[in-house]
């Protein structure tokens, strides 16, 4: 067996004075907006949902068949999500089993989400553990713990060259994987960035919301491009979140072989139904929906 390797220490957590911590968030929004190529990224989220404003209502997401960059990029620019089916089956990694993910990838460093990882979800010390692909899929099917532990947002390049990735977006961070079995989940929140999802195994179920709703979810800030909700659409509670009654949700499933698209500022709910493995990629350019608005726009 090869020798595990380190994965990037843990962050540990401690006391920031204020004016450091207001410095490193001033400091990263920078780089998010360079790296994106806008002005700011509140500018970029505030053109995200004052677009979203003027969308149909939708109660359901549509089924397209495989897009071509070009229609892709059209199909996006309308601000809507939609489901893509016929691409991410041919992947080779759609051919992998679990059994082989086991046999062939059990040296893997991971690290696993652990304990109230949906009630820590976007703090900044949420309970992670670093051990070995082998040692999670055995902790995982121990099915002892109430939330069973997951596997999220992972880099796994040994992966990557089993999945051929359209070219839809110009800049495209790298593909993030995530595992896990039934009840395993990331709850509600959005990304200001584009993002397309394959579901590789097993089925998911996804509650979305348009980002202008984010005023019935009682939304906080865990970065510039990162906000998470306290309401569960899996178990609403309007006593607690009166205003969530407003918010618009939208159920799915996902299913192998389907790719989602989730435009920038959409919130989602994703939660595993089977053993699942899946991956996505977040854009970071400018959203679709924005339609290059030049106001945007750096000059740099």
């Amino acid at each position: 067996m090869s020798k595990l390797k380190q994965l990037p220490p843990l962050e540990a957590s401690r006391a920031v004075p204020p004016e450091g911590a207001a410095a490193r968030k001033l400091a990263r929004e920078q780089k998010d907006a360079q790296v994106r190529g806008v002005t700011s990224i509140q500018a970029m989220r505030d053109a995200i949902k004052r677009s979203a404003r003027s969308l149909p209502h939708i109660t359901e997401v549509p089924r397209v068949g495989v897009l071509s960059a070009a229609q892709f990029r059209a199909r996006a620019a309308q601000g809507l999500p939609f489901l893509m089916t016929g691409l991410v089956g041919k992947w080779p990694l759609c051919a992998l089993t679990p059994s082989a993910l086991r046999e062939r990838y059990s040296h893997l460093p991971v690290r696993a989400r652990v304990g109230d990882y949906i009630g820590t979800a976007f703090a900044p010390d949420r309970a992670m553990q670093d051990m070995s692909m082998l040692e999670y899929l055995e902790l995982a099917a121990d099915g002892s713990h109430a939330l069973p532990p997951y596997l999220g947002n992972l880099e796994l390049r040994e992966l990557n060259s089993l999945c051929h990735w359209p070219a839809y977006f110009s800049k495209m961070g790298p593909p993030r994987f995530w595992i896990g079995p039934a009840g395993t989940r990331t709850p509600l929140h959005c990304d200001y960035d584009d993002n397309i999802f394959a579901q590789i195994w097993g089925s998911k179920r996804i509650f979305l919301a348009p980002p202008h709703h984010d005023e019935f979810l009682y939304p906080s800030e865990a970065n510039a491009i990162l906000f998470g909700s306290p309401f569960d659409p899996e178990a609403p509670d309007f006593e607690a979140f009166p205003l969530a009654r407003q918010a618009t949700m939208i159920e799915l499933l996902v299913q192998p072989g389907d790719m989602l698209y989730v435009p920038a500022g959409w919130y989602h709910q994703v939660s595993a139904l089977s053993f699942s493995l899946s991956s996505n990629r977040w854009a970071r350019g400018v959203p679709f929906a924005l339609h290059g608005d030049a106001s945007l726009l750096r000059s740099d």
